[in-house]
Formats: C-alpha cells, structure tokens, sequence
C-alpha cells in the first residue's frame, strides 16, 4: 500500500518562503508521477507542480512558474516543493499525490489519475 505524507506546511506573510516535503513508502510500480497540488475554500483543486520519480517530467502550474520549484531526494523516496514570493493567493491546503507512470511525458496530463493521496499540510500566507 502507497503512502504519502506531507509536512511543511505553516504560516507566512507575504513575500515569504516555504518548504513542503512529501515522503512516499510502499512503491511497487517502478516509477510514478508525483505531484502536488492545492485546495482552497470554495475553489476547485489545482495542480501546482509534478515531476517524474524516473527524472524529468517536471511540470508547473502558470500561476507557479518561476516561484515554485518541485524536487525529489537521490532516492525518489521525498519529493520537495520549494515556495518562494508567496502571496495571499496560495494560502490552501496543499496535498502530494502518486500515480504510477511509464515515462515522463506522463507527468505533463491533466487528465492523469493520481491513486495516492496524502492527508494534507495547510499553507496561510498573510499579507
């Protein structure tokens, strides 16, 4: 069985940073796509950023781009979400999820379905 768990997460005023980790135990396929993604009240659920634990396969959301940068650890086992320039915008509840995957390229659809999820870890950003 898959898990995911997210940590990271807080409070930080605007213009301020934030690392979110996701560690994953129980892989059995031999790669994945995982990705993270965001939920605030009343708005649908965005993916912000994922990236191909074979390497490559780096995608990000535009309202993400040149601020957040997604990485994983020499094991594929943590996969990291660098925040930077934060603004009121991102205060959500951010969520890392796993798909198995057979090539990067996989990593880029918006209709691919991620099986493991994560509980979740609360970004508020304050302005």
């Amino acid at each position: 069985q898959v898990h995911m768990v997210e940590s990271g997460g807080g409070s930080v005023q605007a213009g301020g940073s934030l690392t979110l980790s996701c560690a994953a135990s129980g892989y059995t396929y031999r790669n994945y796509c995982v990705g993270w993604f965001r939920q605030a009240p009343g708005k649908e659920r965005e993916r912000v950023a994922a990236i191909y634990t074979g390497g490559g396969g780096i995608y990000y959301a535009d309202s993400v781009k040149g601020r957040f940068t997604i990485s994983q650890d020499n094991a594929k086992i943590t996969v990291y979400l660098q925040m930077n320039s934060l603004s009121s915008e991102d205060t959500a509840m951010y969520y890392c999820a796993a798909a198995p995957a057979s090539s990067d390229s996989w990593c880029y659809s918006q209709t691919l379905e991620y099986n493991y999820w994560g509980h979740g870890t609360q970004v508020t950003v304050s302005s």
